[in-house]
């Protein structure tokens, strides 16, 4: 029974690291549309979308398996109730990376701005979602606790962002409809890396059964 329930999570891990590589692969497309203004890429990755999904419901249908033949309790039932969890915030994150690549399929060009600054935050973001995951992969409390940090640092930077889009928009009121779609995507990377830290959560939740906000 324990090597059964130990396959099964080991699996969960592994299904969530995928899920994890096709969010990553997701965004950095959604932000090469976002620099090129390609509509045809744009609409490639739209599509995508659907392969999260499916990891999605792979991990549900996984984690009830699990829960129905192997009936987990303390620990193990909180890792398994975490890998739901954590795969709807992978899910959500596809969702806002999505969000991206329709915004490079509204703007017309050329930009107003380098884009410097919001391919940090990306970056930034997808670090976080790594960190998240390997967290949950090792139990590790203290990479799991360090995404707060992280996410404040993105946090700031998003303000960065929307304050030089102020001054842009004020400045040249004929890219004000652009600004305006630059600061959804800053927005959508902010969240983006809230989602990590919510995997952390998780992580802090599985090792000691109480839930952290580590989004404040």
């Amino acid at each position: 029974m324990r090597q059964s329930l130990n396959e099964g999570q080991l699996m969960l891990t592994n299904l969530l690291k995928d899920m994890g590589k096709e969010v990553e692969r997701i965004l950095k497309g959604c932000m090469q549309v976002l620099i090129t203004l390609d509509r045809t890429q744009a609409e490639y990755w739209i599509a995508e979308d659907q392969l999260v999904n499916n990891f999605e419901r792979q991990v549900d249908d996984a984690c009830v398996r699990l829960i129905a033949t192997q009936q987990p309790v303390a620990k193990d039932l909180r890792k398994i109730i975490s890998a739901m969890k954590i795969s709807t915030d992978l899910e959500r994150m596809a969702d806002l990376a999505i969000g991206i690549a329709k915004v490079g399929r509204r703007i017309e060009g050329p930009l107003c701005k380098p884009l410097i600054d919001i391919p940090l935050m990306a970056e930034k973001a997808l670090d976080m979602m790594r960190q998240g995951l390997e967290a949950y992969s090792n139990e590790d409390m203290e990479l799991a606790h360090n995404l707060a940090v992280q996410d404040d640092a993105v946090d700031h930077m998003y303000n960065q962002v929307v304050r030089d889009l102020l001054v842009i928009m004020t400045q040249t009121p004929e890219y004000l409809d652009q600004g305006m779609y630059l600061t959804f995507v800053g927005r959508y990377l902010e969240r983006f890396a809230d989602h990590a830290t919510n995997i952390g959560e998780n992580v802090i939740y599985i090792a000691t059964a109480e839930r952290q906000d580590l989004n404040k």
